[in-house]
């Protein structure tokens, strides 16, 4: 079985940084995909941004120019580095990853439950 668990969310001051971590661990063979979304109450989940199993990324509209996605791929951890955060930006940030299971080889799909962010002064 897999798990993440996402950590590092924080109250930070308008305009300031964090990096989110994303630990993976379990029963794992090959990390196909990490993607980063947040939530905030009453809406859908939104989508960030990605990173394949080869480490190309892709950020979508609300995170392009401000937040990074990388990985250390020795630790199965994946980060979201967030800067010049405003009030907006406040919200749950989960990780979700898709891969391969060691033993059968068969897919998962994971969630883990979030870690929350409040940018205010």
């Amino acid at each position: 079985q897999v798990r993440v668990v996402e950590s590092g969310g924080d109250l930070v001051q308008p305009g300031g940084s964090l990096r989110l971590s994303c630990a993976a661990s379990g029963n794992i063979f090959s990390i196909n995909v990490v993607n980063w979304y947040r939530q905030t109450p009453g809406n859908t989940r939104e989508l960030l941004g990605l990173i394949s199993s080869i480490g190309m990324t892709s950020h979508t509209d609300p995170a392009k120019g401000r937040f990074t996605i990388c990985r250390d791929k020795a630790s199965n951890t994946t980060y979201l580095e967030m800067k010049n955060l405003s009030p907006e930006d406040t919200a749950v940030y989960y990780c979700n990853e898709i891969g391969q299971e060691l033993t059968t080889r068969a897919s998962y799909n994971v969630w883990g439950r979030g870690t929350r962010v409040t940018v205010s002064s």
